[in-house]
């Protein structure tokens, strides 16, 4: 039987930055945006509050851009201070690397498998499926969801009794399957 295991956000992620003020590398974001117009052109920024010192830095989102050419719904979003659309924006690699930060999903996320009820088969194959980009470590989703410690699931997958098509040793930020044999 497939058992169905769900890796998602609880609440947007820690932005890794350097403040200016106090030196601190951690800003949240609570998805609150500034627009600002330059006659035909717009600039909107995705503000980022530090988590020391409550300075706030500015993540670009649209620079220069011509009123025409931005969808009528993505600015009513952003007028609108749509925290659905500053979660899809900190997924976007485009402005993440416009901006140059990167994301700390520690704590940012849970690991839903669909009851509390640990699989106690003798082979379970699972599907993990990924409800947003969160890159996590597939050792500790398989700890987490079998009840396991790290160091057991590390053995099972040297005794070959836990097999994946991918590497399950490093990061992961898309879906996977598992076999695991007891």
């Amino acid at each position: 039987m497939l058992h169905t295991w769900v890796v998602m956000p609880t609440c947007l992620p820690t932005v890794l930055r350097r403040c200016p003020d106090c030196s601190s590398g951690r800003f949240r974001a609570d998805g609150t945006f500034r627009v600002n117009a330059h006659h035909k052109l717009l600039d909107a920024w995705l503000l980022v509050l530090c988590a020391s010192c409550g300075a706030t830095a500015k993540l670009t989102v649209l620079e220069r851009a011509h009123v025409r050419s931005v969808r009528p719904g993505l600015l009513d979003r952003l007028h609108d201070n749509d925290p659905g659309l500053a979660a899809e924006l900190l997924q976007d690699p485009l402005v993440l690397r416009r901006n140059r930060v990167a994301l700390d999903w520690d704590g940012a996320w849970r690991l839903d498998t669909g009851g509390p009820d640990r699989p106690d088969h003798e082979v379970i194959d699972v599907s993990v499926r990924f409800a947003a980009r969160i890159p996590v470590r597939p050792v500790r989703l398989i700890a987490e969801g079998c009840g396991l410690p790290r160091a057991e699931v590390e053995r099972l997958i040297s005794d070959g009794r836990l097999v994946s098509a991918v590497r399950l040793n490093g990061r992961l930020s898309g879906d996977f399957t598992f076999t695991l044999k007891r």
